[in-house]
């Protein structure tokens, strides 16, 4: 890392990688906070030391757990699983790299991203992908509990750009921003919308409830200040776009996580 910054001496850091299964976070608690956190925190430390200006990171809504939705920025976070726990403490560690050594920071809280060019063979997490994977394969899908779950799902592009322009916007400096889109769907209607993107009929697994929250979904009047965003992309505009990118490559299939550190309560499906 020392290296690339001597090489490159950038002005801005965008940090937005992670080991981002939150439902597996749990049973991968050691990879999780490597990961996730020590990671980060050696990116801050080469920040403050090459001295760069801004420092955007894409931090989750998973640091809200399961407060009231919909979640405000200025809610106490209480994540309640690993993943969240190691968002939440890189926000911290920004915090305190503000006050002590004078590093400017911009904190995106995304949720539920979707769109082309995902991993749709990861079988812990993004669930469109998962969903329209295993209608590529002929498999029914799969959904944890009653699937009455809701999640707010938010189109790549009504995320990236905004990160993009985030360092031009001086008023995003040193701030906390949920960003997303604002309607919510259930898990169910999340199934029926995409079997029919891929024009499929539906078919579901229905599985034993996991530990996870509920309702998670976020308020984004702190992003509106600062944005002048369009329209967001419609649940159906999206899926449709990402269908017809899906169909053109074809299923995927990606190898078992393969360091479970604790097997007790893993999913059936994961194992």
């Amino acid at each position: 890392i020392n290296q690339l910054f001597e090489k490159h001496n950038f002005t801005y850091i965008y940090h937005l990688a992670a080991y981002a299964a939150e439902g597996l976070s749990p049973f991968i608690r050691s990879y999780n906070y490597k990961n996730n956190l020590i990671g980060s925190t050696n990116l801050i430390n080469a920040a403050v030391n090459y001295g760069v200006e801004c420092f955007v990171f894409t931090s989750s809504i998973a640091v809200y757990g399961s407060g009231s939705p919909p979640f405000r920025e200025n809610d106490q976070p209480i994540p309640e699983d690993p993943y969240g726990i190691a968002k939440y403490a890189v926000e911290l560690d920004l915090e305190n790299a503000r006050k002590m050594f004078g590093l400017n920071h911009i904190i995106f809280r995304p949720h539920n991203v979707y769109g082309p060019n995902q991993n749709i063979g990861d079988r812990y997490r993004n669930v469109v992908g998962i969903f329209m994977n295993q209608i590529l394969n002929d498999q029914s899908l799969s959904i944890f509990g009653d699937g009455k779950q809701t999640r707010a799902f938010t189109n790549i592009d009504d995320v990236a750009p905004y990160i993009a322009e985030s360092v031009n916007q001086p008023l995003a400096f040193n701030k906390k921003l949920n960003i997303g889109t604002d309607k919510t769907y259930s898990l169910l209607e999340l199934a029926d919308a995409v079997c029919s993107a891929m024009n499929s009929k539906q078919k579901l697994n229905m599985l034993e409830n996991r530990e996870e929250v509920l309702h998670a979904y976020a308020d984004h009047s702190e992003f509106n200040k600062i944005f002048s965003s369009d329209t967001q992309v419609s649940l159906s505009e999206g899926l449709e776009k990402m269908a017809s990118w899906v169909k053109s490559h074809g299923a995927r299939t990606s190898k078992p996580f393969s360091n479970i550190e604790i097997k007790k309560g893993l999913p059936e499906t994961w194992k």
